[in-house]
């Protein structure tokens, strides 16, 4: 997994906290941007991962991985693999039927070429590989979106649908409410061309926000 550079990051840094004071403040708690990026990764494999962490925590989708991995003997399958698996065995692993489904047809779909290899990628636009993946079942642009940021390096994307991005914002502003994805795809424009890391360091707010509920439970 390849970070940024040093040189880089302390220029995110500056462009992000220059925007807003709340942010420059979650910023200095924080400290450098640890954003990695999955530099070899396939799109198709970038897409299962991201279809077994839909709607779950990241350690229990961690564990359906894992068991795929281990049902495949070792290492994530490939499309035709994956596709000779009996349904029965991908239940065992814990994913739900949508979910089978869902890698089914990315599977489907990288063996006829509309799922890129990550050399094709690389020459498509954010846009233009938004647009040709979230016709596959189960894809939407969330999907997509991480895909463009761990495993393609996107640098400017600001997945506003992502609950976990829009209640970092609604922590660093104290808003009763998480903002809607259009307003804070407004907010957002100042932060680019860094929005991938702004992303990032809203993530960071949220997990402080978990943090700050949890010890009030317990002091409470």
């Amino acid at each position: 997994m390849l970070g940024l550079s040093p040189a880089r990051d302390r220029a995110i840094r500056r462009h992000l906290s220059a925007a807003d004071p709340d942010l420059a403040a979650l910023i200095a708690r924080t400290g450098p941007c640890r954003l990695r990026v999955h530099a070899a990764q396939e799109p198709y494999a970038a897409l299962l991962e991201a279809i077994a962490h839909q709607q779950l925590h990241g350690k229990a989708a961690q564990a359906i991985l894992g068991r795929l991995v281990a049902l495949a003997g070792g290492t994530l399958p490939d499309p035709a693999t994956l596709l000779s698996f009996p349904v029965e065995a991908l239940r065992g692993c814990g994913l739900s039927g949508s979910k089978i489904a869902a890698m089914q047809g990315v599977a489907r779909a990288s063996l006829d070429g509309t799922v890129p290899s990550r050399a094709q990628a690389v020459a498509l636009s954010d846009d233009e590989l938004v647009a040709r993946l979230v016709g596959l079942r189960g894809i939407g642009r969330w999907t997509v979106e991480m895909l463009l940021i761990f495993a393609l390096g996107r640098p400017d994307v600001m997945p506003v649908d992502d609950f976990g991005v829009r209640e970092g914002w609604r922590v660093l502003k104290h808003l009763d409410a998480q903002p809607k994805p259009r307003t804070l795809a407004d907010i957002a424009r100042a932060w680019s061309p860094h929005r991938s890391a702004a992303a990032w360091y809203l993530w960071r707010a949220a997990e402080e926000g978990r943090r700050l509920v949890q010890a009030n439970i317990l002091t409470g």
